[in-house]
């Protein structure tokens, strides 16, 4: 395991990733290498130093230069289209996903390198345009260049009807909620270190406790130079600046790459959408649970990210936020719930999945918060579902879950 936070690595790929010029700019470079290579080949053969094969186009400068304007038009023409009818599908698709998950389009690989490909196409194309001009044994056509033209531009048609399937699939929900779930699922096992409670470890000064109570009452809060939204913290780097000052720094709340309550807000926002009178997509919410669900088994057990962070000398310098096990449970599960008074089958797929991680939960605090939450569902289907077979059906898997409580406290008594 690699520890509680992501390294600074990490965190650099991950700016890298999302954002729309990257690949396009490394892929234009590659187009003017391309250029360069094509040309100094076209260079030779105008020269008389080598003959181009039989495949290569041949013609006159006026209309090498019709071909290259009529490509690069239409290359531009159908960039924008393109991605006018994509922004147009995004929107439209934020309203029922929630504005936080176009990030997750943007930084998909097959939207960055749709628009790389018409891009470099384009950037070449009029590279080879330019290249076009008069010599000492005539004009000067690049034949080669021209024909990888028309080349990259087949390219571009493949990639075309690529996109047009990539996307279509992207914004479908099933697809959406198990990229979040995959990128959650990857912030759990990379936050999923072990703690600095760790025998042999150096402690010294105040204990993490007394510190935060001290920060309560005496502590001041440092503005920031900027307005904006924090999305990394080096924590090495806060360690050093809190050693020479002699100070002990408490972080807020923080996004997905270091916070695993947000990839756990974002399906939770989903679902609660898709329980709205506006959208009324029980299944989708149902799926969101199902997820939900999965990746809280994955943080049961064997789950400490790393809350503490001390100099070398062992003094607390850094009090990271981390949501723990309980919060988690509780954001989870808490504002569905509350969305779907009278909708058994939330409530019924919301006991299945506190069941399954109740199978693989052995502490008895995390069970009595499973409890908790499994009886307050049972509550809510009693006050709110007037069917008396579909709360029979609540009740069954109740009941289920409490037959698991082994350990635990007694549950509250059923209604």
């Amino acid at each position: 395991m690699r520890g509680g936070a992501f390294l600074e690595a990490d965190w650099q790929r991950e700016t890298l990733r999302t954002n729309l010029w990257l690949v396009p700019a490394v892929e234009a470079a590659v187009a003017a290498a391309l250029f360069a290579c094509t040309v100094l080949l076209d260079r030779y053969a105008y020269n008389g130093r080598f003959s181009l094969p039989t495949w290569v186009l041949s013609g006159a400068a006026d209309g090498a230069r019709q071909i290259l304007t009529t490509i690069a038009a239409a290359i531009i023409t159908v960039v924008g289209l393109v991605f006018s009818i994509t922004i147009v599908a995004l929107t439209l698709a934020s309203t029922q996903f929630g504005p936080r998950m176009l990030r997750n389009f943007i930084r998909d690989r097959g939207t960055q390198l749709t628009l790389g490909t018409f891009v470099a196409t384009f950037f070449y194309t009029v590279l080879v345009l330019v290249a076009i001009s008069p010599g000492p044994h005539g004009d000067f056509v690049p034949h080669l260049s021209i024909t990888v033209s028309l080349a990259l531009t087949v390219v571009d048609l493949a990639v075309l009807i690529y996109f047009i399937h990539h996307i279509a699939t992207m914004i479908q929900l099933p697809q959406v909620i198990a990229s979040i779930a995959d990128d959650l699922g990857r912030a759990i096992e990379t936050q999923g270190g072990t703690d600095t409670d760790v025998p042999g470890t150096l402690r010294a000064g105040p204990t993490e406790d007394e510190l935060i109570r001290r920060i309560e009452s005496s502590g001041a809060t440092i503005p920031t130079t900027a307005s904006g939204y924090l999305q990394y913290i080096r924590h090495e780097r806060l360690v050093l600046i809190a050693t020479e000052s002699g100070a002990v720094l408490h972080l807020p709340y923080r996004t997905l790459t270091q916070d695993v309550s947000f990839g756990v807000d974002q399906l939770v926002e989903i679902a609660i959408r898709a329980l709205s009178s506006a959208v009324n997509d029980t299944f989708t919410a149902l799926t969101c649970i199902d997820w939900l669900s999965e990746c809280l088994c994955r943080i049961t057990t064997g789950w400490h990210p790393q809350r503490v962070h001390q100099d070398v000398s062992g003094h607390i310098r850094v009090i990271a936020y981390q949501a723990d096990y309980d919060r988690l449970v509780q954001r989870a599960f808490e504002k569905i719930r509350q969305s779907a008074p009278g909708m058994p089958a939330v409530m019924i797929r919301q006991l299945d999945g506190l069941h399954k991680i109740m199978e693989q939960t052995s502490a008895p605090a995390r069970r009595q918060v499973l409890l908790e939450q499994a009886t307050m569902i049972q509550r809510s289907c009693d006050a709110s579902v007037p069917e008396e077979a579909d709360r029979l059906d609540v009740r069954r898997r109740y009941r289920a879950l409490l037959a698991l409580r082994d350990d635990v406290e007694p549950a509250p008594a059923e209604s």
